[in-house]
């Protein structure tokens, strides 16, 4: 992603491998993120050892993971790449991962270019992994420059694993984001998306060309990628890009995949809220015959669609169309630790999916701890907490039961003068 350059700060034997359990991911380390972590989880689980016990324990295991990604067994590195991938999703390693990201690097260019298909998969997030935990500097740019020629030639290579291409197409984006440092070369990369998603363009006269589900999941994320690095263009390539592809990115809502109507409605929502951006005054030609085409997506009740389709299209449809209509987005609050983050546009909630598409449920560590992360979403500089402050904001299992008893009480009560009361009339 094009910023000034930066050396970054965050936190940020050996056999067969068992998988990252979540005992281990239960485990707070990590000197950068000590702060966030809770110590008394290791004595509430009976633990003697220290919190550097703990982390040098943790540390000895990751290391294992290391080695075992060039094991000669494909079940042994496909365990050791699920163990990192585990580990740094949810846990800030700067220190540990800089020390080693060379190695690291080595070991997923060897099982893209080598694996078969879960383990292209594994190895592509990891990539992506990597370079959030090592932020945007010359760290992630010299991991990204060894691996982006190997993402291309997988996604662009129609005879390898569909599901290895899938993976590549969504971590190629947010390695772009985070770690491309050449905003031409960020078009390209876009082009390289763009190639791939407008084959599920509906034809001119309506019809949708024949596309099995797993390329039209390969296009779907090929998209939501390419709208993830619309957020960082300039204002002449959005410009060119408005020119060109919103009169027609319309056509894949005529998709039979609702995950592909769902991408290209947020696309659009995004594009229009970018526009505007631009230009207060943005006008759209076909506006009317599109905000029809929102709406019926947002009322939809064919028959031939399965309901929890047709709930999940209508809940976002209705949002995109607010977007398109009113120039309107509904916000959303994330809370984590003591901090919380308003999700209030589209720009924000693409940035935000596509980061937590990786991390999963370490998203709030990294809300916290993640420097790279934080200065994305504006956050500020990390807010240093020590464990007795985090202890004190805990309240006890009791009062927590009690606090759970009173809302169900209150709850039940509520609700029982809207239930069906049945009365016993007797046998005739």
């Amino acid at each position: 992603m094009p910023r000034n350059k930066k050396k970054n700060s965050r936190g940020g034997q050996h056999g067969h491998v068992h998988p990252f359990s979540d005992e281990d991911a239960s485990i707070e380390t990590l000197s950068h993120c000590s702060s966030f972590s809770d110590t008394a989880s290791v004595a509430d689980e009976g633990g003697e050892a220290s919190e550097d016990a703990a982390q040098e324990d943790f540390q000895y295991k990751l290391k294992g993971f290391i080695d075992s990604t060039v094991d000669k067994s494909a079940k042994t590195r496909q365990g050791a790449l699920d163990g990192l991938k585990t580990a740094m999703a949810t846990r800030i390693l700067y220190e540990f991962i800089s020390e080693r990201r060379m190695t690291i690097t080595d070991s997923i260019e060897r099982c893209l270019k080598k694996g078969k298909g879960d383990e292209q998969r594994a190895a592509a997030s990891l990539a992506c992994l990597l370079c959030i935990q090592l932020g945007s500097g010359i760290e992630s740019e010299e991991v990204f420059k060894t691996l982006k020629p190997i993402f291309k030639n997988i996604l662009a290579d129609g005879s390898a694993n569909i599901q290895a291409r899938q993976a590549v197409a969504t971590s190629l984006g947010l390695c772009t984001l985070v770690a491309e440092d050449d905003i031409m070369d960020v078009h390209a990369t876009m082009e390289c998306f763009e190639n791939l998603f407008i084959r599920s363009y509906a034809r001119a006269d309506g019809t949708c060309p024949s596309i099995n589900p797993q390329a039209s999941q390969l296009h779907t994320n090929a998209l939501l990628s390419w709208a993830l690095l619309l957020t960082i263009c300039t204002a002449n390539q959005l410009k060119d890009i408005l020119r060109k592809h919103l009169p027609k990115l319309p056509r894949l809502l005529e998709s039979d995949d609702v995950n592909m109507r769902i991408a290209a409605g947020e696309t659009i929502a995004l594009l229009f809220e970018l526009a505007r951006d631009m230009d207060s005054d943005f006008e759209f030609d076909e506006w009317e015959e599109l905000c029809d085409k929102l709406n019926a997506l947002a009322t939809d009740c064919n028959k031939h669609r399965a309901k929890t389709d047709k709930r999940k299209q209508r809940s976002v449809f209705r949002d995109v169309l607010k977007a398109v209509e009113e120039a309107d987005f509904q916000c959303e609050t994330i809370r984590f630790g003591t901090e919380r983050m308003t999700i209030d546009s589209w720009v924000r909630k693409r940035t935000y999916d596509a980061f937590r598409e990786f991390v999963g449920s370490g998203m709030n560590y990294h809300l916290q701890g993640n420097e790279f992360i934080r200065d994305v979403f504006e956050l500020g500089p990390p807010m240093l907490v020590d464990s007795a402050t985090m202890k004190a904001m805990k309240i006890s299992r009791f009062e927590r039961h009690l606090h759970n008893s009173a809302a169900f009480k209150a709850r039940t009560k509520a609700m029982s003068k809207y239930r069906d009361k049945r009365v016993d009339v007797g046998e005739f």
